[in-house]
């Protein structure tokens, strides 16, 4: 998977709300609402020289790609200069750099950004609008999933950026297991009742091997596993208004479903700390996982044998979960900046990039036209299983928050989560007890 700065265990984390950077960060972000630079050109001129910053918050091989297109980017438009770096020390560092830049009117002109964040950066009123951009021929902004395109119009009033990474989950599961106990393999029309079935003729308790895995850490990792289990049932993460929404009845009927298979069944090995599942799904110990591409390097690393589909579904939906980071992109009151910066974010996102960097580097493609190509194939072959992930992104359907309270929100739900799947609580009321905290830290 393509390798930014964070240091973590396990590519995985690529998708969690960065809470404690986000919640330290929000509070400065928010009291620069309304602040602006120094004016810029205020005439378009497309020959005149100009310097766009870029961070990148990339590392390693990434970085050395991205640097490599900026170069091929300024070839092509001599007049442009592309003053690229990883921007700081850890991609997580960029909230608080970004929130330091604005209040001394240093930052960027373009920025990698967690989707978590979008909401917080556009708050600002830093952010560029690019709604009418990204409706310009060519720019083929349909063939982004979305919830990519959501995530980067967080509020819905405008386009802040471009698409940097996308993702989704899908099932893993072990054949070795599977032959073992002679249950057939999952296949893309499986419902979850299916799936149940499986997980309970899978668990060998006097072996210590589970048919399914899930994390009860209370993380962002808990949380958003429960999503499409709440989409395929028809519910919502918010209202209309922006209100907690989940804990309704397709939230009560999700969660009654994992709980009958963690309390009820015992099929489900509870992971207290996001980690350990998928380490035991590579070693034999788990029948199945919900997870998503990053897993497939470590797989082929231990030699596990496995396969892949989608989700299984509810009535023939079978909606996943995607948690898209962007290419956020920033106003400095300067036409000539503007054009450029939105020109290279276009190009850098453009099929024929994203195949050399997101799709070379072991991310999914950004866009739909490129399942077909050589580069999807190649890493394919690579890593089975990817394109099923690739040909996943259709059920991406939802956009996951991108509002400064959705950190919050997601420690409230997992926690309902984490209890509920431990014997702990009941579905209904400790969802309305995280529904009600969630809202009451909106508010603040």
């Amino acid at each position: 998977m393509l390798p930014r700065l964070q240091k973590t265990t396990r590519p995985a984390r690529r998708h969690a709300v960065r809470a404690a950077a986000a919640l330290t960060a929000t509070a400065a972000l928010v009291a620069l609402a309304g602040c602006s630079g120094t004016q810029g050109a205020t005439t378009l001129d497309t020959s005149a020289k100009v310097t766009i910053q870029v961070w990148s918050g990339q590392a390693d091989a990434a970085e050395k790609t991205i640097e490599g297109l900026a170069k091929e980017f300024e070839k092509a438009h001599p007049n442009v200069t592309i003053d690229l770096s990883p921007g700081a020390s850890s991609t997580d560092g960029l909230l608080q750099k970004l929130s330091a830049g604005f209040a001394g009117n240093q930052y960027p002109d373009m920025s990698y950004a967690f989707g978590s964040w979008a909401g917080q950066l556009e708050s600002t009123g830093r952010t560029l609008d690019i709604s009418a951009d990204v409706k310009k021929p060519g720019v083929n902004w349909d063939e982004f999933t979305p919830a990519a395109r959501g995530t980067a119009q967080p509020s819905g009033s405008k386009v802040i950026g471009f698409p940097a990474v996308v993702d989704n989950i899908g099932l893993l599961y072990n054949k070795t297991l599977f032959d073992k106990a002679g249950v057939a393999y999952p296949t893309a029309d499986w419902t979850w009742e299916d799936f149940r079935a499986a997980a309970k003729k899978l668990t060998d308790p006097a072996n210590h091997v589970y048919g399914y895995g899930y994390s009860v850490s209370g993380s962002e990792e808990t949380t958003w596993q429960f999503w499409p289990h709440l989409w395929q049932n028809g519910g919502s993460i918010l209202d209309s208004s922006g209100k907690a929404a989940f804990n309704s009845t397709a939230g009560d009927d999700a969660l009654t479903f994992l709980r009958s298979m963690a309390v009820d069944d015992k099929s489900v090995y509870l992971d207290q700390t996001d980690e350990k599942f998928g380490q035991l799904f590579v070693s034999n110990r788990i029948g199945m996982i919900t997870s998503g591409p990053w897993e497939l390097s470590d797989l082929k690393t231990g030699g596990t044998s496995y396969g892949v589909v989608q989700l299984p579904g509810t009535k023939g939906d079978h909606q996943t979960v995607s948690g898209p980071d962007i290419w956020a992109l920033f106003d400095h009151h300067d036409k000539n900046r503007a054009y450029w910066v939105t020109q290279f974010a276009q190009w850098l996102t453009s099929a024929q990039q994203d195949e050399r960097f997101n799709v070379a580097l072991g991310n999914l493609p950004l866009r739909s036209s490129e399942a077909s190509s050589d580069a999807v194939a190649k890493q394919t072959a690579e890593y089975p299983g990817y394109d099923v992930f690739v040909a996943n992104s259709k059920n991406v359907k939802e956009t996951r928050p991108t509002s400064k309270s959705y950190a919050s929100l997601s420690v409230a739900v997992g926690k309902a989560i984490s209890q509920v799947l431990q014997g702990q609580g009941e579905p209904g009321s400790s969802l309305d007890q995280a529904a009600k905290t969630a809202d009451a830290q909106a508010k603040k």
